[in-house]
């Protein structure tokens, strides 16, 4: 679990820095990092560009602070979770440096990045909108890296997976088919079976049907719900040894045989079974837009729907690699005119202190514009550029350029992600269909 909190720094922005940067709470700044400065200069770099700024108010940076779980994280993924956050964040516009502290029982990261961008000088506007969103990154980042996540009401984190089933509805009933399941083989009879999971911490109410509630579970389940293989009755002949839990249903192959008519064959055989069993899997208006949309889209086979959702789930994936292709230079591109920018206008008093008698007394009376001048030399060195700068208007045309590619490759990448959701449901709803007519049969095959 990650909690995060955010304050904007109205002043004192280099002690600040200061403090997020201290050796002994950094591993001697080896877990500092910056985007778009140098962490040594950033207070000049972060003035400059607040010299620049278009909107009024006072504030100078905002702190970002992301506390994770004792024991749950190291520091090096800590920090890279870190960076991806303040990148998201700072959507690759504002200056940042980011510390991860493990001076504490818990790793945290301090990200601190100018409340000015140096794309357009706007300010960023912090409020509870732009909070939830930060909130909201850094649990998906946490997700994605294993650890827990943040539920809404609660104090205690929980993993994603476990989130996700809770919020199903299936996290306690998975847990206590587990421990259902394990006591059978243990029990000699009903009665012996019952007291055993009373002794696993469950809480058992008796009466039309058997309940059970696990300590911290706010409501009891019914043992029937758990499935076929697990009522009363069921449980009974499990523990006799005159049946079998029954075995998962095999995987859905359709080869030869129309897709569409095997769901109808399929739907067909659920309403005379009952449609009470059908409906709790799959109603008959879902069923038909099923089929109605493997007409549309002329699929006959399940291996035509499979081969459909492999195209469409590459195409997605090289759409998403081509959008952050273009961001990755979009990026590179405005740190690539805030340097030569900055360079240029601090070009003259760098000259002035290169070619003064008093060099020293130059230097204290000019020290930011030509610090400036030195880092972002530095900077430019790194990306191999040197000798004549590029034309800064004909870089921003082709900033232009880059962002309307960018606009037409996420419309594209959206419109992928739907889909492969679109065919993901479609799949689903098939194997459902196709899976119900075959467990009576799974059925029989088991009790004999």
């Amino acid at each position: 679990m990650a909690v995060t909190k955010i304050k904007p720094i109205k002043s004192t922005l280099s002690r600040a820095l200061d403090y997020i940067q201290n050796p002994d709470k950094t591993e001697d700044k080896i877990l500092v990092s910056s985007f778009g400065c140098s962490f040594e200069t950033a207070d000049i770099e972060f003035e400059y560009t607040l010299s620049q700024a278009m909107d009024k108010g006072n504030n100078l940076a905002h702190h970002l602070m992301q506390s994770f779980e004792p024991g749950e994280v190291d520091y090096q993924t800590a920090h890279e979770i870190g960076r991806r956050l303040a990148d998201e964040v700072t959507k690759g516009q504002c200056e940042y440096v980011l510390t991860t502290h493990i001076d504490r029982g818990h790793v945290h990261n301090h990200i601190l990045f100018c409340a000015v961008n140096f794309v357009d000088h706007h300010k960023y506007n912090s409020n509870k909108r732009t909070y939830y969103n930060i909130r909201n990154i850094s649990d998906r980042l946490c997700k994605e890296s294993g650890l827990s996540v943040v539920v809404p009401g609660k104090s205690k984190g929980k993993s994603y997976a476990e989130y996700q089933a809770e919020k199903a509805g299936t996290s306690w009933k998975g847990k206590l088919k587990i421990a259902v399941d394990a006591l059978i083989s243990q029990s000699v009879d009903f009665e012996d079976f019952l007291r055993r999971l009373q002794g696993a911490g469950y809480k058992i109410k008796t009466g039309k049907y058997i309940s059970c509630r696990a300590e911290g579970q706010e409501r009891f389940t019914r043992l029937k719900t758990l499935g076929a293989d697990y009522t009363e009755e069921a449980i009974t002949e499990r523990i006799s040894g005159k049946r079998t839990r029954t075995a998962k249903a095999p995987k859905v192959e359709r080869k030869g045989v129309t897709l569409l008519i095997d769901l109808e064959n399929s739907i067909k055989a659920q309403q005379s079974r009952g449609y009470e069993q059908w409906a709790k899997i799959q109603n008959l208006k879902q069923a038909a837009k099923t089929m109605n949309f493997l007409t549309e889209h002329q699929i006959e086979q399940y291996t035509d729907l499979e081969n459909r959702i492999d195209e469409i789930t590459t195409a997605s994936e090289q759409a998403a690699d081509a959008l952050k292709g273009v961001e990755k230079r979009l990026t590179d591109m405005t740190l690539l005119i805030k340097n030569i920018a900055t360079y240029q206008k601090t070009k003259p008093t760098y000259e002035g202190y290169r070619n003064a008698k008093n060099k020293e007394q130059y230097r204290t009376a000019h020290a930011s514009n030509i610090i400036l001048h030195e880092a972002t030399a530095k900077a430019l060195k790194a990306v191999g550029v040197s000798g004549k700068l590029p034309s800064v208007p004909t870089l921003q045309g082709e900033y232009v350029k880059l962002q309307e590619q960018k606009e037409a490759l996420q419309s594209d990448y959206w419109k992928l992600k739907k889909q492969v959701k679109e065919y993901g449901v479609i799949k689903q709803n098939i194997d459902s269909i196709l899976r119900l007519s075959r467990e009576p049969e799974r059925g029989k095959e088991a009790e004999r």
